[in-house]
């Protein structure tokens, strides 16, 4: 049994305010999507990655893996419109490629800051379980809207858990659950994504370990948090 990391960096990144995709805006000297490909490539349960990419930006990106001596990046394949289209893309160019029972992590590239804690954890549990998610608890109070300036209910929190990447799947259950979803248009438009078309087909998935410390850059602050990581390194 392989598992196979699918690196998700298909988007533009439009709050960052940067003209390049946020993913290869450098750190420190370095392209964020490097330093989660470099988090994947050195952690010994990864056998393979693929990189699913912005198309302009492919040529680039190669140059960028020869550089940084990168060895198990095995596909890079072209995103799509939408998050939901980019990953159905890479878990549909691994048909025939790796086998049925072959784990499949699902990771975003503007998350780079991955312990191997939650690698390991995200790993085990979907070899279980055959659908992982890292997650935390929730610790703020949520409300729900009664108007846009009031509200008079909320969720308690110790029902409510926070599901991030990586995540992790048997690979045949996910390359059906991608044609199921596209084929239905299940859990493919707006702010969906693998865990949550999952759960939307009728599935259960499983929570893994997270960390505070793995976070999605997304805004100028983002960047900065990132940048005192790296620094304190």
């Amino acid at each position: 049994m392989k598992t196979i990391a699918i690196i998700i960096a298909g988007g533009v990144g439009k709050r960052v305010g940067a003209d390049i995709p946020k993913q290869f805006i450098e750190i420190e000297g370095k392209p964020i999507l490097i330093y989660t490909l470099e988090a994947f490539d050195k952690y010994d349960a990864i056998d393979e990655i693929e990189v699913v990419c912005i198309e302009s930006w492919i040529d680039e990106l190669k140059k960028m893996i020869s550089f940084y001596n990168l060895k198990k990046i095995k596909y890079i394949v072209p995103g799509g419109n939408m998050v939901q289209e980019s990953i159905r893309n890479g878990v549909f160019n691994l048909k025939d490629k790796i086998d049925d029972d072959d784990i499949v992590i699902i990771h975003d590239g503007i998350r780079p800051v991955i312990d191997d804690f939650v690698i390991e954890d995200v790993i085990n549990t979907a070899k279980k379980y055959g659908a992982a998610a890292t997650s935390l608890p929730y610790n703020e109070q949520i409300f729900v809207k009664h108007d846009e300036i009031s509200t008079d209910k909320y969720i308690p929190r110790e029902t409510l858990m926070r599901v991030s990447t990586p995540q992790a799947y048997n690979f045949n259950k996910l390359y059906n659950a991608y044609e199921e979803a596209f084929d239905k248009k299940i859990g493919i438009y707006g702010s969906s994504y693998t865990n949550t078309m999952w759960v939307e087909l009728g599935n259960l998935l499983y929570f893994s370990k997270g960390s505070d410390k793995n976070i999605k850059i997304t805004t100028k602050d983002d960047i900065e948090l990132f940048k005192a990581y790296v620094k304190k390194d």
